[in-house]
């Protein structure tokens, strides 16, 4: 009792000035905040350690039970690992799996009941393969999976973040790393793994041979897929935030993994596009090396307008609208001379291809149809004229052969 109330006299006087020089980080909402908050919560219990530890050793040489502050010691870190984990582990299932897990090793080990019960788990086993399986290394082999493969994705979730931030970095490159960080934190997490438990790695050559044969059949498509979204990375055809068309989808990329490309259309549907799929199709990148594009609208005139006056009310039109660039300014070009219309093209440049082509096209039109029938400019549609001529006498309908009407 004595330590913990050292270690919280201790942490009130350190507290204000561990709030104030990590301020920014509590008030934040992502997993380091979190994790800062926690700390702050558990600090106080830490601190307490060392005067523990002290009196432990201290009724050791004199030869005095320490159980109490043995057990105290363990319980106190099994409470704060706990927390420190919970706080960490997004799953909550997770979560409750090594707490369950930890305070079973902590309440084994305060009541020295911890070896008996591995020797009793190992003892139950099989031998696969010249190696030995014991429910002693099933256990072991769990808790350290969860572990590490928790960690992996924690670390690779703020190496994520932290990869997004650099303004440096393109953002082929930012997914190129940040898939290559996950990759390797995984690896390292199953061969640490299997190295816990015992499991000579040099043993493993077969499964090389096994995920070859996997690759060539069942993993075909998936290993093209990954092969190809490394591509699309490092040659940056296609990169995050791009505006694409590719197979009758035209969309913003939000994201590219390993498996495919995520596009989302005007719609705000999310078309999940394999990777394979923009290496072997044809893809419209409307902003691979600029984000301005240019928008064609047709326009058709009668024969008889005044066309100075019409490439004029063209050019107005098109330079009242929001969204289209005025440099370079919009341009109005003589097409040609159509079967029933004289035909007039607005060009012009916009920078937010996402934000839709159609919308723009259609406020220019409005302004057309406004601006020419204002102007008393006639807008033609397709005619046809039939021309029905009299057939000479003794043609027609029931005349003889010949050409009379006589039998």
């Amino acid at each position: 009792m004595s330590a913990l109330g050292l270690g919280w006299l201790v942490w009130r006087r350190l507290r204000p000035g561990f709030e104030a020089r990590h301020a920014a980080t509590l008030a934040g909402a992502d997993y380091l905040s979190t994790f800062t908050r926690t700390v702050r919560r558990v600090a106080w219990l830490g601190l307490a350690w060392p005067p523990m530890l002290l009196g432990m050793l201290v009724m050791k040489e004199l030869g005095r039970p320490h159980y109490l502050l043995d057990a105290g010691l363990s319980l106190s870190a099994a409470w704060v690992v706990i927390r420190l984990m919970a706080t960490l582990i997004k799953h909550r299932a997770w979560a409750r799996a090594l707490a369950v897990g930890i305070w079973t090793t902590v309440a084994l080990h305060v009541f020295k009941l911890l070896d008996p019960a591995a020797a009793l788990l190992d003892r139950v086993g099989l031998d696969l393969g010249g190696t030995r399986v014991s429910l002693l290394v099933l256990v072991k082999g769990s808790l350290v999976a969860l572990v590490l493969l928790q960690a992996a994705a924690v670390s690779s979730r703020f190496l994520d973040r932290r990869i997004g931030r650099a303004r440096d970095v393109s953002p082929s490159v930012q997914v190129l790393m940040t898939k290559g960080v996950t990759v390797g934190l995984y690896t390292l997490a199953g061969l640490l793994t299997l190295g816990a438990v015992g499991v000579n790695l040099s043993n493993l050559a077969f499964l090389t041979g096994a995920v070859g044969v996997g690759v060539g059949f069942g993993l075909q498509k998936i290993f093209s897929n990954f092969v190809s979204g490394i591509i699309l990375l490092v040659d940056k055809s296609i990169k995050p935030g791009d505006v694409i068309e590719t197979g009758g989808v035209f969309g913003q990329v939000t994201s590219l993994s390993a498996r495919y490309a995520s596009v989302l259309t005007r719609d705000g549907k999310v078309f999940l596009i394999p990777n394979e799929n923009l290496i072997a199709n044809e893809v419209t990148n409307w902003s691979h090396n600029d984000a301005n594009v240019r928008v064609k609208i047709p326009v058709g005139v009668g024969y008889g307008s005044d066309l100075r006056l019409v490439e004029r009310l063209l050019l107005e039109a098109a330079g009242k609208h929001p969204r289209l660039l005025k440099a370079p300014p919009p341009v109005v070009r003589l097409m040609g001379f159509g079967a029933s219309s004289v035909d007039f093209e607005i060009r012009a440049w916009l920078s937010d291809p996402m934000n839709g082509l159609v919308p723009i096209i259609s406020d220019v039109l409005f302004m057309v149809w406004d601006s020419l029938h204002e102007h008393g400019i006639e807008i033609p549609f397709p005619q046809r004229d039939v021309h029905i001529k009299s057939l000479p006498e003794g043609f027609g309908p029931g005349a003889a052969p010949g050409g009379t009407d006589k039998p």
